[in-house]
């Protein structure tokens, strides 16, 4: 018998989407895949440079469970350049991905019973560790009309004297909105006179094409005291497989309580990417960094024009992140049943709306190649003509 804990969880629909996809390609299928959110580009030259020689001088053994002091210290360095936040080196802590990061947040934070507000569209994993400690997650849905953020009135709505955390995404997954500094602002108002934490996951933080990027801990005291940072470089900086994550929090008993779970779950961070992370965080990549936003924001340039000219197709532009939320809900609400249908008939692979917590729409990824990018749109058009 399984726990019943494990028994609340359910699988990532993109992992399921990007698996069948898989599986059909095996069958020799001509299949376009815009499902996973994974940069396509290697990752930089200076950063494995880096990682190569941590091997050649046998830098393999085990590490304090936070990072080793040079880490910890380019990971402050980077926030104070970057995001004007300052940590003492014991208030941060990398682990195994951003993904880990959270696990351990809500492990250290959640007893039974509380809830977390969630704005959706939402990451799929948010709900589903939520829920894996035990807590509720609380869902806020947004639209086009906020572009996809929450307001200060619907954030009052929503909490509760069982309220524990609000996650905050931004640029988000799925949907590539971002919160600007006034809008953080007013959220922080809400959250005065309130033990509330604030989860705010910033991993797409360079991938911007409109305006900039605030990190929601920087906008005012309030702000700084009650947020829990949560980057790394995977997206940034195409390490996805690096397993790289970190967070930093202005309460060391916090980062202490994660320390302590990491110990007894995974300890250190693969070591050879520890020394590779340190290159990204001092900004030896940048260069690199930049040439990606720049092919990143032509790709979705093309992608917002291509699918507002389908008849049935909508959505609006992206200011971040590498993926367009596609609304086709006037032709079918069933997002499951239009990604699969699309999948099987068109051989293309797209997550549905539904996972993020907002049916009717899908998440479209131009993390792969432009003509990829303009086949995939094309079936795309056929398979919705065929439809109406």
């Amino acid at each position: 018998m399984l726990s019943k804990r494990i028994q609340k969880l359910s699988p990532s629909l993109t992992i399921a989407i990007s698996q069948k996809a898989r599986e059909l390609k095996a069958q020799g299928r001509d299949i376009l895949a815009f499902s996973a959110g994974e940069p396509d580009f290697d990752t930089p030259e200076v950063i494995k440079y880096e990682a190569i020689k941590a091997i050649t001088q046998g830098f393999t053994k085990y590490t304090d469970v936070a990072g080793i002091p040079e880490l910890l210290e380019a990971i402050k360095i980077k926030l104070k350049r970057d995001n004007h936040i300052d940590y003492d080196l014991d208030e941060i802590i990398a682990s195994n991905g951003a993904k880990q990061s959270l696990f351990n947040i809500f492990s250290v934070l959640l007893n039974e019973g509380d809830e977390v507000i969630i704005p959706a569209p939402y990451w799929v994993t948010y709900p589903e560790l939520v829920k894996y400690h035990d807590g509720k997650p609380v869902i806020i849905e947004t639209n086009e009309s906020t572009n996809f953020k929450i307001t200060p009135e619907m954030l009052k709505k929503a909490i509760t004297k069982k309220t524990k955390a609000l996650i905050l995404t931004s640029p988000s997954n799925p949907t590539g909105s971002v919160y600007t500094k006034d809008e953080l602002k007013a959220i922080s108002e809400v959250l005065k006179d309130t033990d509330i934490w604030v989860i705010s996951d910033e991993m797409y933080e360079k991938l911007i094409y409109e305006g900039n990027f605030t990190a929601a801990a920087s906008v005012d005291e309030n702000m700084y005291k009650r947020t829990i940072t949560v980057n790394g470089l995977s997206k940034s900086h195409a390490m996805t497989g690096w397993r790289f994550g970190y967070c930093a929090a202005k309460n060391k008993d916090l980062i202490k309580a994660m320390i302590k779970l990491q110990s007894q779950s995974t300890s250190n961070i693969n070591t050879i990417t520890q020394k590779a992370a340190i290159a990204a965080l001092l900004g030896k990549a940048d260069r690199d960094v930049e040439e990606m936003r720049k092919e990143f924001k032509r790709r979705r340039d093309f992608v917002y024009e291509s699918f507002n000219t389908i008849e049935g197709l909508s959505a609006i532009k992206p200011a971040g992140a590498f993926y367009i939320f596609v609304n086709h809900s006037k032709i079918k609400k069933d997002s499951m049943k239009f990604a699969l249908d699309l999948l099987e008939e068109k051989g293309v692979a797209v997550v549905p709306g539904i996972g993020f917590g907002s049916d009717g729409y899908f998440r479209f990824s131009f993390a792969t190649d432009f003509e990829t990018i303009n086949r995939g749109i094309k079936r795309i058009e056929e398979f919705v003509k065929e439809i109406i």
